[in-house]
């Protein structure tokens, strides 16, 4: 085989390997089969007696053009006293999946649907992730309602839980409702002869506008990445492109957000243990300091959400071409969240980059265990039950995801480094404009933007710090194992 051009097979053989090698179950096993056999001949819906019907609404959904996996629907309607309505619907993936079936018990292992270039490894059964239990167009689907009034600032006084049964009425993507809100672009062609839907997206985007500007003002931290995704043609791995956010993917990102500070809520208001997902304040705050000083800006010496809020407003405005090299700079200074328990009475902290106390994964239960145990606490509550976990359970839950999405990520950053070398080993030699994103006892390690390729540095690394601005050479790019190697400086 020739090195440089892998096939997608090829492709796949790695991404399995890299499952297995950090501790993942790449398969379902025979059990597993025959339990979803019996899920497939059940009428859930027909089962579930008390949830509401929803079927009428003009939900919608909105995700990336691949994804099969549909968790959320949304609906808006705007009040007579100019506030709006909004339900988010969450797939009830625990109607379907039993807690400690064989299905719950291998998602409980791995915790969470694994991305990479060329195969999806899902938490659950496709069957169930991409067809039972996933929102799809024009089916009916069973959901845990969040039903929020927003004002006209955008905070979110009220707000209810439920289950009902909805119909997704169109499957949108990203970049078609990006090009139609940011750039003028047409009406999606699913939407072009429907007004009713067309003046729900744009309600939608008016609230969601509402959400993200109180939770601006309240000191939530804006940043803008730019994703990768490979291209693929005939087996050959053509190019890497970047994927930058925009109002589309905003929309979807502040429902969610305030769908799971209220579901959060929820529980800590009815005295229920549950997993929380925070950031904590970051260890690393004097090189954000130095960061800022690079611009000419002054943070204070201890850790100030308000004032970097400020700082990135302030340099998104000036420089928004470079803005997205910042914020990954500011991002790997901060850290990543974790899952932590926060039990009734105590403060299991906040989110330091969205700038909430309360905040409990619970809209991606397809795809993150995390959801699925928060679903199940809600659902328990609405029922008017007994908690459905102990705090010593949801202690080893969190204690496991937290390991799995760490294995996960390593997972998915090996396959992008394998499918980045098999393009970039036709650069080497060239010379790119890096950020440093790790400085540790395995050895320094950078990301160049254009195209966004990791790798490490090998020459020239000393002194080098987390979040510095790099001229990188690229020396190597091994399509086998992923090793990209640069040397740092002129």
């Amino acid at each position: 085989m020739n090195d440089n051009r892998p096939n997608e097979k090829w492709l796949d053989g790695k991404a399995r390997q890299a499952m297995i090698d950090n501790g993942f179950e790449p398969e379902f096993s025979e059990e597993m089969e025959g339990q979803l056999a019996s899920i497939a001949s059940r009428d859930l819906i027909a089962e579930a007696g008390d949830a509401k019907d929803l079927r009428g609404l003009d939900w919608s959904s909105i995700d990336n053009k691949t994804s099969l996996d549909l968790d959320q629907v949304e609906w808006a309607e705007q009040l007579d006293n100019g506030d709006i309505r909004v339900l988010v619907g969450i797939a009830d993936v625990d109607a379907a999946v039993e807690k400690g079936s064989p299905i719950d018990r291998r998602a409980a292992r791995n915790t969470v649907s694994v991305y990479t270039e060329s195969e999806v490894f899902p938490m659950l059964p496709e069957r169930l992730s991409t067809d039972l239990t996933s929102l799809n167009e024009g089916e009916d689907r069973l959901a845990i309602v969040a039903d929020m009034i927003v004002k006209e600032n955008g905070d979110v006084p009220q707000s209810t839980f439920y289950r009902a049964i909805v119909r997704n009425r169109v499957k949108l993507d990203y970049p078609t409702v990006g090009e139609w809100f940011d750039d003028g672009g047409p009406i999606p062609e699913q939407i072009a002869d429907k007004p009713d839907l067309i003046a729900q997206l744009e309600l939608q985007r008016k609230a969601a506008e509402r959400l993200h500007g109180y939770r601006q003002a309240k000191g939530a931290l804006e940043f803008e990445s730019i994703e990768s995704e490979a291209v693929v043609e005939d087996g050959d791995v053509k190019e890497i492109r970047a994927v930058r956010s925009n109002s589309a993917k905003r929309l979807i990102e502040n429902f969610m957000v305030a769908s799971n500070v209220e579901m959060a809520e929820f529980l800590e208001s009815h005295g229920v243990a549950s997993i929380r997902r925070i950031v904590r304040t970051p260890r690393r705050w004097d090189g954000i300091v130095r960061i800022a000083s690079e611009y000419g800006e002054h943070l204070p010496p201890e850790a100030d959400q308000p004032s970097l809020a400020a700082f990135l407003e302030k340099r998104r405005n000036a420089d928004p071409e470079r803005f997205p090299d910042l914020s990954l700079s500011i991002i790997k200074l901060i850290g990543s969240g974790e899952y932590f328990v926060e039990r009734p009475g105590q403060d299991a902290g906040g989110h330091f980059g969205l700038g909430v106390r309360d905040y409990a994964h619970s809209t991606a239960p397809n795809r993150r265990y995390p959801d699925v145990v928060v679903q199940r606490l809600v659902k328990a509550v609405i029922a008017g039950r007994g908690p459905a976990y102990t705090p010593g359970e949801l202690d080893s839950i969190a204690e496991r995801c937290n390991d799995r999405e760490k294995a996960a990520r390593k997972v998915e950053r090996k396959m992008r480094k394998i499918v980045a070398a098999a393009v970039m080993k036709k650069r080497i030699g060239e010379r790119f404009d890096a950020i440093v994103t790790g400085v540790n006892e395995h050895g320094t390690f950078a990301r160049i933007l254009r195209p966004p390729v990791d790798g490490r540095v090998i020459r020239g690394e000393h002194g080098l710090n987390v979040g510095e601005k790099i001229d990188v050479k690229l020396l190597s790019a091994n399509t086998s194992n992923g090793f990209i190697d640069f040397a740092a400086g002129k």
